[in-house]
């Protein structure tokens, strides 16, 4: 026991268990003192093996026999009383097991037999902190994928259940839920669906622990991802819809930020459906913690409805951006079930139109493009602010092979059909058609502006035959009385948000009373009732409701949908027919957004309109107060992945959006722009990118440093996309790259010199001479010299881009500028950069042997007297790769 002391925590690098090869201790074979040691009375020394058990089995593993005593020692110290011992044991199963499957084949049942006995009993152990380290050691040996699948099933689950049932300890049910939630992804599909899943579903139900429907709530996620499509939507959708709607606030919020986990899992008809009006519930919660999620989400769980067949883009593995490949790839695409999509007006039209083209991505206008933005007018002046509201797919007689459409197309076929247009539309057409090659080369379609006019002279004077309907009377005295509740709370931030809410809605109510009575009508002819999502009756209730309960949320529709199974969609038809005007316009007018005329501009059908309207919500500094202080920022960071969602033709619901946050008063709102204004143009294309990103992007090239830095490390990929002349504009600015607002900040400029590397292809070879040949030299003598270093390879680069272009004038100028600044230098840094450089001119071959012979050789072997041993230090290095490259 002599030296015993010297062994801590921190002696991994050493052999632990160094002792047992002391010789001439009590005349004991190394084995024998093992034994002796791990049953010592000393609690130090048990746990001293225990800690090196590693250590013990590469020593005894050779032998067979003694590696089965050495495991029989090990199944007896598992049983030791000192819950340090059997933490310390439990910690070294991992790489043991690791270590027999590595490099000791020959004993494959070792550990099943001995050890995997040990990790499961430790599961349920008496001591805390045993099992913590036991549950941990399972995690890695499934993710090692070291446990049989018979383990699995006839060990670990049976436990796991066990400790789950509802009769079990709450501590060790909420370890267990725990476990369960980790593994599932770990676990083979089948696996978890018929033994695991069952007690989840239980498990979100528990009634006794809320941590226990918390820990279901935060990994709800990554269950669906684990048992997949179809048990989630039968089985976990209505467990969802019960945690989203929990009295705890702690539940509905981490049920908003696995969203976009549960959205991916799910098929594009439930996301739209089930799952968008229940997002909207969570984003108009009363608890502002939960807002404050969803609003984080709201972005992310946009981009689940992303489609290529509809943005035109896809993401390759490396996660980079990139055109559709071809036209028969997109039919195919668009033509699939899961993904039918039908654009309604402009997109459509901008879909035909050169925009979305497969070969060419540059979206000009044409005259489809001008006659679809007329009939969307028109088809939007005679649609109620509700028109945005999803709706169950339309019913189609049997055997026709429709896709299905969205309320806005039905609405606009309503009225095309009301006007005596014909009936066969261009705009009315199924997905599979709005990629059709046909529909890309065709000749243009005829002129039907006077049936246009005719169309717009229709419907204005069916409009002014009207009367005000006295449905929005009743809504507008429903707001009044709503708002007169509410001024007993007003001091309260997120009761003031409500009001203005409902003021908004009263405005609307009084103005839009003829548009809500001309959609009303519409849908009383067609035979179909507006439907009322989630949403709108957890609006409903907010605004009726006392404002003052924070943490709760009643939201019996949920409840109602989440009972009714045979339902095609957890969308509830039974309003009450008196709220009906107030939920609509406290949906449509909850964020203050600009009145009926402004929003025209807003419609798209790529996501659920009620999605967007939200989203484009975030920049309103109301939002900054009553829900989070950085939603803009989240709304900046997650713009992107909306903008690929919504695809270019969509770009005018978010080119005001993305205007406001480019001049957010919060720098880091800017950063986050300039660090993917480049993805952003990619997904835009090179005309949208000139019209509306160019000037945000100059505005970003004079901003703050923090801001500068992001737009520098993309530059090259930004100016790429851009046109020859506009590119040219900024060989000048490119020099303002050079002054920082801290000249500390060295890694800024070394940013730039690695960029311009890249830029050189972008510009020819006499722009190069004149612009960033002075940028280069400048940052040649930076005081840094990491900055320096990577300078002198831009040098280089610029010399490979004057030869390689037959520029040899511009080059052997530019050599002649090297010597008299380099090597005739003063001070020796500048003489050894004179040598680095002409060592990577010929490791980069920049220039023909006999001009590097005739124009720099000479001077560099004139640095051979050069009193400063680094420089000779670095000529020697010079020629000796002149040498090799001979």
């Amino acid at each position: 026991q002599v030296g015993f002391e010297d062994y801590g925590p921190d002696c991994d690098s050493m052999r632990i268990t160094a002792f047992l090869d002391i010789p001439g201790q009590e005349n004991l074979t190394p084995l024998a003192r093992l034994e002796k040691y791990a049953f010592s009375d000393n609690i130090f020394n048990r746990q001293i093996i225990a800690r090196g058990l590693l250590d013990v089995f590469r020593d005894f593993s050779n032998n067979e026999e003694d590696f089965l005593t050495v495991m029989e020692i090990v199944v007896r110290l598992s049983e030791d009383a000192e819950p340090t011992v059997r933490t310390e044991l439990m910690e070294q199963i991992p790489p043991i097991a690791i270590f027999l499957q590595e490099s000791r084949p020959k004993f494959p049942m070792a550990f099943f037999e001995y050890l995997m006995p040990i990790v499961v009993r430790y599961l349920t152990d008496v001591n805390n902190q045993v099992r913590k380290a036991g549950q941990e050691a399972l995690l890695i040996l499934l993710e090692q994928d070291l446990v049989a699948q018979s383990d699995i099933e006839n060990k670990v689950c049976p436990i796991l259940l066990d400790l789950s049932a509802p009769d079990s300890d709450d501590e060790y049910k909420v370890e267990a839920v725990n476990i369960i939630c980790k593994m599932a992804s770990m676990l083979s599909r089948t696996t978890v669906e018929h033994m695991l899943l069952p007690r989840f579903c239980e498990l979100c139900s528990d009634g006794k622990l809320f941590q226990v429907r918390k820990i279901c709530a935060a990994n709800f996620g990554d269950i669906c991802n684990a048992v997949g499509q179809e048990a989630t939507e039968r089985l976990l959708i209505p467990k969802f819809f019960e945690l989203c709607s929990d009295s705890v606030w702690g539940m509905r919020k981490a049920c908003a930020e696995c969203f976009m986990a549960v959205s991916y899992t799910t098929s594009p008809e439930v996301r739209r459906s089930k799952l968008s009006p229940l997002f909207i519930s969570l984003i108009s919660d009363t608890c502002r913690w939960v807002r404050q999620a969803a609003f984080q989400s709201l972005g992310p769980f946009i981009s689940t409805f992303a489609n290529p067949s509809s943005a035109g883009l896809y993401i390759r593995e490396d996660g980079t951006l990139s055109i559709r490949p071809s036209t028969q790839d997109v039919n195919s695409n668009s033509c699939q079930p899961s993904n039918n999509i039908t654009l309604m007006s402009s997109s459509t039209n901008s879909a035909l139109s050169s925009s979305e083209q497969p070969v060419d991505i540059r979206p000009e206008l044409s005259t489809e493009e001008t006659s679809a933005e007329v009939t969307t007018k028109l088809s939007v002046e005679n649609l109620n602010k509700d028109t945005r509201e999803e709706s169950p797919v339309c019913c189609t007689n049997p055997g026709e092979d429709v896709s299905p459409l969205s309320q806005s197309d039905k609405i606009a076929a309503e009225v095309i059909k009301d006007s005596s247009f014909p009936e066969t539309h261009p705009r009315l057409q199924p997905a599979e058609d709005v990629f059709n090659t046909f529909l890309y080369w065709r000749p243009p379609l005829p002129d039907i502006s006077q049936d246009l006019e005719l169309l717009q002279f229709k419907t204005e004077k069916h409009k002014d035959s009207c009367s005000v309907p006295c449905n929005n009377c009743v809504a507008s005295n429903e707001i009044k009385k709503v708002l007169e509740s509410l001024q007993e709370h007003i001091d309260d931030p997120d009761v003031q948000a409500q009001v203005q809410v409902l003021s908004a809605a009263l405005r609307a109510a009084q103005f839009d009373s003829v548009g809500d009575y001309e959609t009303k009508k519409m849908e009383e002819g067609s035979g179909k009732l507006q439907s009322k999502t989630i949403s709108e009756e957890t609006a409903l209730s907010d605004a009726t409701c006392n404002q003052v309960e924070e943490d709760t949320l009643q939201s019996p529709a949920s409840q109602d949908s989440i009972s009714d199974q045979s339902t095609t969609g957890l969308v509830n038809s039974t309003v009450k027919e008196q709220h009906r005007g107030t939920s609509v316009f406290l949906k449509k007018e909850q964020e203050n957004n600009p009145p009926f005329e402004d929003d025209k501009s807003k419609l798209q059908d790529i996501i659920p309109q009620p999605l967007l309207d939200q989203y484009l919500s975030m920049t309103d500094p109301a939002r900054a107060q009553t829900v989070d202080t950085e939603i803009a920022k989240h709304c900046a960071y997650s713009l992107p992945g909306v903008a690929l969602t919504l695809g270019r033709q969509n770009w005018h619901c978010l080119k005001d959006t993305y205007e406001t946050l480019a001049s957010d008063v919060q720098w880091k709102v800017r950063r986050t722009l300039a660090f993917s204004i480049h993805e952003l143009a990619v997904i835009l294309g090179d005309q949208l990118t000139a019209a509306d990103l160019v000037p945000i992007f100059n505005g970003f090239l004079k901003d703050l440093d923090e801001v500068r830095i992001g737009v520098l490390k993309h530059l090259y990929d930004f100016l790429k996309l851009l046109h020859a002349d506009k590119r040219r504009e900024y060989l000048y600015q490119l020099q303002e790259f050079v002054v920082t607002d801290n000249s500390r900040n060295w890694r800024f400029r070394y940013e730039l010199a690695e960029q311009l590397i890249l830029i050189l292809e972008l510009y020819n070879p006499n722009d190069v001479y004149d612009y960033l040949r002075h940028i280069a030299l400048t940052l040649c003598s930076d005081k840094v010299s990491e900055v320096r270093w990577i300078s002198f390879k831009l040098v280089v680069a610029i010399l490979q881009k004057f030869y390689a272009n037959n520029a040899n004038a511009l080059g052997l100028n530019f050599i002649n500028e090297l010597v008299v600044r380099f090597r005739h230098c003063s001070k020796w840094v500048g003489r050894q950069a004179f040598a680095f450089i002409c060592q990577a001119v010929v490791e980069e071959e920049c220039m023909p042997a006999d001009q590097f012979v005739e124009h720099l050789l000479p001077s560099l072997l004139s640095l051979a007297s050069d009193p400063v041993p680094n420089v000779r230090v670095l000529l020697a290095k010079a020629l000796r790769q002149t040498l090799l490259e001979k």
